[in-house]
């Protein structure tokens, strides 16, 4: 504390002046610490993604056939005298020279084991068994992945459709059909995927729209290109249009391939191919990207009718870019004079059946057929899109 001296005025004044500042001190009282203002962090922009690759200049070949087997051995043995070593030799230059080969395994690969069910007459059994060691056939004929989603895929139940899939897998294939088994492939730096759908139990359900949309779309998201195949369709001669509607055979549903084939397109697939009528159908080009609607028998041995149109089958290859935008595709037809395997067909029906085929059900397919076998786009009508409109059963 200061205290006040009893001083003159004048030297109370100087003294105080000359009084150092330490010694009289007040010391303000404590009191809150003034507040901090929130420093805001800020973080750095996340770096912006990689640029996609422009795959519109790659160019990809895939070859497409439909159904095979090469023989059974049940009920009893109908197989090739050669053992099946030559059987698609005759076309074995035409699928080897694309750069993904497909085709629907008809049937099963297993050694032994029993049926999934019954034959009630031997002779007139629609049950397929190959041997495991016929895989190797369909490889060396330049086959990459085969479908093992129709209805003689568990013709010796799930068990034969395992050894179907450890067999193809041993023989450098891929495979697609059973629920969750999709292929996916490299094809020269470009990622291709493989769909396989069918409307029989436990395979990939074509009839589950919602679901096989929405799965399409999913890997059309990590491909470039993505091919969906369906087996599908009502069978035989009287199958030979597409009724754009559901189909039936004896009673079981068989699905609106025409709704299928364009939802898959919808939901990215780039390629869609079908097999299973027996017969061939007709093609369109579909927002730029092509539908195959029946590719028929191809190279059936035996228990399979080849009579007439049932015979004729083409090598469809289509080229696309590696975005997956149709190119161009090639038809090279073919037909089945057993006991040979299938041959160069010199009349081109399949060609023949396809391009009337694709008039008739489509008018303007947006393709445009020329003799060779080649087909290229073409002008077409804006197309409503058929799996928008359509309404839920």
């Amino acid at each position: 504390m200061c205290s006040a001296f009893a001083l003159p005025i004048k030297r109370v004044t100087l003294f105080l002046l000359l009084l150092p500042a330490a010694a009289c001190t007040v010391t303000p009282p404590a009191g809150p610490a003034p507040a901090t203002e929130p420093v805001e962090v800020v973080a750095p922009p996340a770096p912006a993604p990689p640029p996609q690759p422009d795959n519109s200049s790659t160019r990809i070949r895939i070859a497409a056939v439909g159904d095979m087997m090469i023989g059974t051995d049940y009920p009893k043995n109908h197989l090739p005298d050669d053992d099946g070593l030559n059987f698609l030799g005759d076309v074995t230059p035409y699928i080897s020279s694309a750069d993904l080969a497909f085709g629907n395994l008809e049937g099963v690969l297993v050694d032994g084991g029993e049926p999934g069910k019954k034959c009630s007459n031997p002779n007139a059994c629609y049950l397929f068994r190959s041997p495991t060691r016929y895989a190797n056939h369909y490889r060396m004929a330049g086959f990459d992945v085969l479908s093992l989603a129709n209805n003689h895929a568990r013709d010796f139940g799930e068990e034969g459709r395992s050894s179907s899939m450890q067999a193809i897998a041993a023989a450098g294939m891929h495979h697609s059909g059973r629920v969750g088994d999709f292929a996916s492939i490299d094809v020269n730096g470009i990622r291709v995927a493989v769909l396989a759908y069918a409307v029989t139990k436990n395979s990939n359900m074509l009839l589950d729209y919602e679901l096989a949309f929405s799965t399409i779309a999913e890997f059309s998201q990590s491909h470039d290109v993505v091919m969906v195949s369906f087996h599908g369709g009502a069978e035989g001669i009287d199958a030979l249009h597409v009724p754009f509607a559901e189909e039936k055979y004896f009673g079981e549903p068989r699905g609106d391939v025409v709704w299928f084939a364009r939802g898959a397109i919808d939901a990215g697939a780039d390629l869609v191919v079908g097999h299973g009528p027996h017969v061939v159908r007709g093609m369109e080009r579909y927002k730029d990207r092509l539908i195959a609607y029946s590719l028929g028998n191809f190279a059936t041995y035996y228990g399979i009718s080849v009579a007439g149109l049932k015979g004729v089958a083409p090598i469809l290859t289509t080229t696309v870019d590696g975005n997956g935008a149709f190119i161009e595709a090639e038809i090279v037809s073919t037909v089945q004079l057993r006991p040979a395997g299938p041959s160069i067909d010199p009349k081109q029906r399949a060609l023949d059946q396809m391009r009337t085929l694709s008039i008739d059900d489509f008018g303007q397919p947006g393709l445009e057929f020329l003799p060779d076998g080649k087909v290229l786009p073409a002008p077409r009508p804006p197309v409503e899109p058929h799996v928008l409109s359509r309404e839920s059963d």
